[in-house]
């Protein structure tokens, strides 16, 4: 088993793997009416328009909830942080925070993107801000 799944991707969520490539975080945008909407809503919850196009975000935001995650059958895995990140642009997105320590976490603080590389894999993640 690999240490991290790589993402399945497809058309309704390339744009956003094509960000990643070239270390860029896209937030899917209302072609129609500019709301920017979480990631893979297949339509607009303000005008119910079916197109889109994509926000790079400043890949800053605040904690909004945090936990740590224990692997359930490898016990000597190293834990992973999984953050909810409230990004600037209002958005919240479920990724991991890299170097910290579990008693150095705590809601609302600030967090600025970066990009870790697992294999062949390569992931959007979040370091706080210090």
């Amino acid at each position: 088993m690999p240490a991290v799944i790589p993402p399945t991707v497809d058309r309704g969520n390339d744009w956003f793997w094509d960000g990643v490539a070239e270390r860029k975080l896209l937030i899917q945008r209302c072609a129609r009416c500019g709301l920017l909407r979480r990631h893979g809503a297949p339509m607009c919850g303000s005008c119910h328009s079916v197109e889109s196009d994509t926000q790079e975000s400043t890949g800053r935001g605040t904690i909004h909830s945090w936990i740590v995650s224990k692997h359930p059958t490898e016990p000597d895995a190293d834990d992973r942080i999984v953050v909810l990140v409230e990004l600037e642009e209002g958005i919240r997105l479920v990724s991991n925070l890299v170097d910290a320590d579990p008693g150095e976490v705590e809601n609302e603080q600030a967090v600025e993107l970066c990009f870790e590389t697992y294999g062949d894999v390569t992931l959007p993640q979040f370091r706080l801000v210090r």
